[in-house]
């Protein structure tokens, strides 16, 4: 899937993907949230560890 997705992205300079599933992409898009607030938690915690 993800040389699919590369070459597509180098054939057209973009991926285009529909999800028909709303149960997949509500899950989909409350992983993306917890993975961004993650990675802001701990980038936070890494930058208060520097001082």
């Amino acid at each position: 899937m993800q040389i699919l997705v590369f070459f597509d992205i180098v054939a057209q300079g973009y991926f285009f993907a529909v999800e028909p599933n709303p149960l997949v992409l509500s899950v989909e898009i409350l992983l993306t949230l917890f993975g961004f607030i993650y990675f802001s938690y701990v980038y936070q915690r890494f930058i208060r560890t520097l001082k």
